[in-house]
């Protein structure tokens, strides 16, 4: 199962324990983050609001090892800011393959364990040596703070703060980056060398890119009422964004298909290459103002009828 993780921020313009400033993200005005993990089916896993513009490195492992399924992801994609050494380890030993996005890749730096070894054309790039010595002094250190993720017994947000003092590592925090190190210098060349390694990853992150979007529109068309829920405290609110978030895309995957399944029956051409650019994140006929009623409408067991695209639609205008 693949997965990608990232967040998206909200401005929040009342008083709340959770909002915090970002004059990068919020100008004035403080805000929180929705961090989120998506399948490859478009569905949401898991949810958290983290307090104002915190890094999602910080909060990512705990949101991926925790979530509301019983089945966890086994391939994890991370935007280019949500990674570093130590969180490579983590992530890694924690049973993930890990697939972070990467900035400046003429720049990444490889590295290597036997100084002397000659790479020929990547001789240049991987000029950062591992120190295997530091990763075994520490190793029996590194399997106790796992053990300690997987249980839960700490979280991996604590860790990684613990692993670094003043954005420095400490001597643990050190082995930890040097076993981080060779599986980030194998992400790296198989990033540069599989397409499909790099397409897999692009796709998930439109996913994403088009999940949020579809967020931000329900957000502010109710915005109303979620800053009121943050007025009196129920910031669980927004971590309910992720169910209705679902419930459209399933509603719009069962209409596309039975879309799909009509426009054959009638002989029109439906091309592959055009369904697999389908999205299930489209918003237009959804409405996110005025009065919601929760009574199911009966329908005597079928379906909704489908629109025809030769009549006038009565919602445009």
């Amino acid at each position: 199962m693949v997965a990608a993780v990232d967040g998206v921020r909200f401005v929040v313009p009342v008083r709340s324990i959770d909002a915090r400033p970002s004059t990068k993200y919020f100008a004035r005005k403080k805000g929180v983050t929705w961090l989120n993990m998506i399948n490859d089916q478009r569905i949401g896993l898991a949810g958290r609001v983290v307090s104002g513009a915190a890094k999602d490195t910080l909060h990512f492992v705990d949101l991926v090892f925790n979530p509301d399924s019983d089945r966890r992801p086994e391939v994890l994609i991370i935007d280019q800011g949500s990674y570093s050494d130590i969180v490579f380890a983590i992530v890694t030993l924690l049973g993930f393959d890990y697939r972070p996005v990467l900035a400046d890749l003429p720049d990444a730096k490889l590295w290597r364990i036997n100084r002397g070894a000659d790479y020929a054309a990547l001789d240049r790039a991987a000029r950062g040596r591992i120190d295997l010595e530091k990763i075994t002094r520490h190793w029996p250190d590194i399997l106790r703070i796992i053990c300690s993720i997987h249980t839960r017994t700490i979280s991996a947000h604590d860790v990684i703060r613990m692993l670094q003092r003043d954005g420095r590592p400490t001597q643990l925090g050190e082995a930890f980056a040097m076993y981080g190190r060779i599986f980030k210098t194998l992400h790296v060349l198989t990033f540069v060398d599989d397409p499909a390694y790099r397409r897999e990853m692009k796709a998930m992150r439109n996913l994403n890119e088009g999940r949020h979007d579809l967020a931000r529109h329900i957000f502010h068309g109710r915005k109303g009422e979620l800053h009121q829920a943050y007025r009196t405290g129920q910031e669980d609110q927004l971590g309910a964004l992720g169910l209705v978030l679902n419930c459209v895309a399933l509603w719009n995957t069962v209409y596309l298909d039975r879309a799909l399944a009509e426009l054959r029956t009638q002989g029109y051409p439906v091309l592959d290459d055009d369904v697999a650019r389908l999205s299930a994140y489209m918003r237009r006929h959804i409405n996110v103002h005025g009065h919601y009623s929760f009574r199911l409408p009966d329908l005597g067991g079928a379906w909704r009828p489908l629109r025809d695209p030769d009549q006038a639609d009565p919602d445009d205008g």
